[in-house]
């Protein structure tokens, strides 16, 4: 191909067809024709093509060389995709940097790294090859330690049971660089699940912290009950009950009120990463909120004709404890899972929504209040204090909601959407 485009240089010829060249692999010795209009050939002798011909034949090889080293890459990379490779750093690029694996340089955004890790020129790292991209003339190899699967690869490279398949990890929920929930199963019953991927003294799961800078790993037993699931995954947390209901995707469980805080998790992390792990919105309730939610439920329906105390617990089977899931599912549901005429429904549908909308300018009101007299303790304390600001003292309208929030208990309902 060089040497018929030297050629066609040469002779400042478009037609693709006019040359021709072959090639003696065993000696190496060349030799290129034009091809005549009767058919014949015209041999050309190399050397007199030219120095501006020959400087356009050695473009065209390294043009090809480099395609064919492109597509090694890209073919090479490709199959590796997903694998954890471990590399070293050469520079950085802004926030990205850009890692040396083997022959090919890699790239990691900001996004794909480990809040808090810092590394500097020559630092060996592993990480995920995430996503591999024929970028025109590049073969662009993005890389990554903050994903999920990152995780996995270091449990099949730490725990031979992983790798083996005896243990499946079936779920997993990460927020890189501050906690993980790894939901696993043993294909044998003889292997404890969580014990293996622990291993002797914590040997196993060490390593992995370690290598993930201190990120903090729950491995949570998986059970196909979502309710059992849902107890292991939002762990330490004790849980008294869960309701589920699969209209509404949302799980509702009850801990004690020595419970709320460990269930929740700072920032709402533990419940946000069980819901998750489950696949399951999640609402926090303790016993008394519980109990609060079904009381008005009852009070609201009973005096409906026709609502029994057994429809009621039906009600609550299907997960609906209060007034306003009944408002947000509508009389089609109650229609199709109760068997309810669409009379009845529509009448329970229509107390519900106007009990719904009383219950909500009552906890309004409860809360303008909680925060006015969140407003005026604060101000007392500022007073007695000689006007200095106080450490965690409410300062503003913001601060003072949120302390009413906190003393009416709304902040206790943790709802989750994944």
């Amino acid at each position: 191909m060089a040497m018929v485009s030297a050629a066609r240089k040469h002779f400042d010829s478009l037609d693709t067809e006019e040359f021709g060249c072959e090639m003696d692999r065993l000696s190496g010795a060349l030799s290129i024709w034009r091809n005549l209009p009767d058919g014949g050939r015209e041999i050309i002798p190399i050397e007199k093509l030219g120095r501006i011909p020959a400087q356009t034949a050695k473009q065209v090889m390294i043009q090809k060389f480099r395609e064919d080293e492109r597509n090694a890459l890209l073919e090479e990379f490709s199959k590796r995709q997903g694998e954890i490779v471990t590399g070293t750093v050469v520079r950085q690029e802004g926030p990205a940097l850009i890692v040396q694996v083997d022959r090919a340089e890699g790239f990691m955004p900001k996004s794909e790294q480990i809040p808090g890790e810092m590394f500097k020129p020559g630092d060996r790292i592993r990480c995920l090859v995430h996503e591999v991209r024929d970028a025109g003339s590049q073969v662009k190899i993005i890389l990554s330690r903050g994903r999920p699967d990152f995780i996995r690869r270091l449990f099949e490279a730490e725990v031979p049971e992983v790798a083996e398949r005896v243990i499946e990890i079936k779920a997993l929920a990460r927020e890189p660089g501050q906690r993980c929930k790894v939901a696993v199963a043993s294909v044998d019953s003889k292997v404890d699940a969580k014990g293996a991927c622990i291993g002797v003294r914590g040997s196993r799961i060490r390593n992995i912290v370690d290598e993930v800078n201190g990120e903090k790993i729950d491995i949570v037993l998986w059970n196909e009950s979502s309710q059992v699931l849902i107890s292991n995954a939002v762990r330490p947390a004790a849980v008294e009950e869960v309701s589920l209901c699969f209209e509404l995707g949302r799980a509702t469980i009850i801990v004690r009120e020595d419970q709320l805080s460990l269930a929740i998790g700072k920032r709402g992390q533990n419940v946000r990463l069980a819901a998750k792990l489950t696949g399951w919105d999640i609402d926090i309730l303790t016993p008394t909120e519980f109990a609060k939610g079904l009381e008005i439920l009852g009070e609201t329906l009973r005096p409906i004709a026709g609502v029994t105390d057994e429809l009621l617990d039906k009600i609550g089977a299907l997960g609906m404890i209060s007034v306003f899931d009944i408002e947000e599912l509508g009389p089609p549901m109650l229609v199709e899972e109760l068997g309810l005429t669409d009379e009845l429904s529509d009448e329970i549908c229509t107390a519900a929504s106007a009990r719904a909308r009383i219950v909500e300018e009552e906890r309004a009101v409860e809360a303008a209040k909680a925060a006015e007299r969140a407003a005026e303790e604060a101000a007392a304390t500022n007073a007695i204090l000689g006007g200095e600001p106080v450490a965690g003292a409410v300062t503003t309208d913001a601060d003072a909601e949120s302390a009413a929030d906190s003393i009416l208990g709304f902040g206790r309902s943790a709802r989750v959407n994944d």
